[in-house]
């Protein structure tokens, strides 16, 4: 798979299939190379400030515009609408792959959202299930999807270009983007973050520097490539909730060059460069942060992606695993490979745990004792990759999550077995 480096002069990036395909000098001449058709893909208002405008200019064979009238799916995505209100903890095994053929979109599950899909702020969360490839082609109106591959390695064909994903992979898709997920593995399953508000970057590093923790030059944009197919293609939308489609008579994946910023991109989360104490106590979960879509408020975010990859433990004299913490952020957590360092079972890969604004949760009974206890020694965690999607405003489970069979109705009893261990004659 060719790969352009998500990197450039002023934050613009640039491809062609074809020779001589991308006009120079202008971005909108009176006639494009080749015959193809000028079109603006803004992910953003177009009086935005020139750091915050996101756009790309698309030379294609068939404008967006030549499409019949969309109509509303019988099939919606499931999970159904958010269910009764609830400030406990929850958690859930992973969901079964169907048995029946199911695709990307019909394999997509609500879990939790914070937001209507017509709010121009909050997140959505979704979990995908899947055992064959699409034949249709999707977009998303009503936000940026991030998706985190669990299980099954994937090939999302763009509008411009094709990313191949794997687990231990992320990639994002802008607000719009026409694509489809063809699965390279006999089945799928991951999970979705919805962006409804600022798109996602990189968070800036303040006394850490100029280096660590996601670098610039480690996501990777797709090179052009287009499909001039004269077949029925199904188009399918995500417009405010609802899926809405329409019949094409050409593959909309049809823009032969592009430049600008609002692209498609992934990144493997083993080059993230861990930045951790190397003297006393266990920082704060930000230091692991890929990615931010911040909100008004400085520092705020409206959805932070936060890993937990392999990292050595140093600290000396310290509590190491994650300290009992009661927060203003609302943490839905996934494991995507091995174990989560504060959970000694119950949490796997493929499953989620939701702790709500100000929810006290932390390490398990078993893990917190073994913490106390142990002698203390530098030792790496190996072999794991838990995550977090984070936001600011409340997660409400949908009714799915709520009655499904996977939800863990004794999940409080992890923290049950904390022992009374406080002595007031000895210090």
């Amino acid at each position: 798979m060719n790969l352009e480096y998500l990197s450039g002069f002023g934050n613009e990036f640039a491809s062609e299939a074809l020779p001589g395909a991308l006009p120079v000098g202008q971005n909108s001449p009176q006639k494009a190379p080749y015959g193809l058709y000028t079109e603006l893909f803004s992910g953003t208002a177009f009086t935005m400030a020139r750091s915050e405008a996101r756009r790309t200019w698309l030379y294609r064979i068939q404008p967006s515009a030549n499409h019949p009238a969309f109509a509303k799916l019988e099939r919606q995505l499931a999970g159904g609408p958010l269910g009764a209100v609830t400030p406990n903890r929850l958690r859930w095994n992973p969901l079964d792959i169907p048995s029946e053929p199911t695709d990307f979109i019909d394999g997509l599950v609500g879990m939790v959202a914070n937001a209507g899909s017509e709010k121009p702020s909050g997140i959505s969360i979704y979990h995908y299930r899947a055992n064959r490839s699409m034949d249709r082609v999707f977009f998303n109106a009503d936000g940026e999807l991030l998706l985190v591959p669990e299980q099954g390695r994937l090939r999302i064909a763009t509008e411009l270009g094709v990313l191949d994903v794997e687990p231990l992979e992320i990639v994002v898709l802008p607000r719009g983007l026409k694509f489809r997920v063809e699965l390279l593995d006999a089945q799928a399953r991951g999970y979705v973050a919805e962006n409804h508000g600022a798109a996602l970057r990189l968070p800036d590093l303040g006394p850490i520097g100029s280096n660590g923790l996601a670098n610039p030059r480690d996501f990777l944009s797709p090179v052009a490539h287009y499909e001039d197919l004269k077949q029925p293609t199904t188009l399918v939308q995500k417009f405010l909730g609802e899926l809405w489609a329409c019949e094409l008579d050409h593959s909309p994946l049809n823009v032969v060059a592009w430049h600008g910023n609002n692209v498609p991109y992934k990144y493997d989360l083993r080059r993230f460069n861990t930045i951790g104490t190397v003297s006393f106590d266990h920082p704060d979960p930000s230091i692991f942060t890929v990615l931010t879509s911040p909100t008004s408020t400085h520092g705020l975010a409206n959805l932070d992606f936060v890993i937990f990859p392999p990292r050595w433990m140093v600290a000396e004299n310290t509590f190491r695993p994650p300290w009992f913490h009661r927060n203003l952020m609302n943490e839905y957590m996934g494991l995507i490979q091995g174990a989560y360092d504060a959970k000694a079972e119950g949490f796997l890969p493929g499953g989620a745990s939701l702790h709500s604004c100000m929810s006290a949760h932390g390490p398990d009974g078993e893990t917190c004792t073994k913490a106390i206890n142990v002698d203390l020694a530098p030792h790496k965690i190996d072999n794991t990759m838990a995550f977090m999607f984070e936001t600011s405003q409340v997660l409400r489970p949908t009714q799915f999550a709520l009655q499904c069979p996977q939800l863990q109705l004794s999940y409080d009893a992890c923290w049950a077995s904390l022992p009374a261990t406080f002595n007031p004659n000895r210090r």
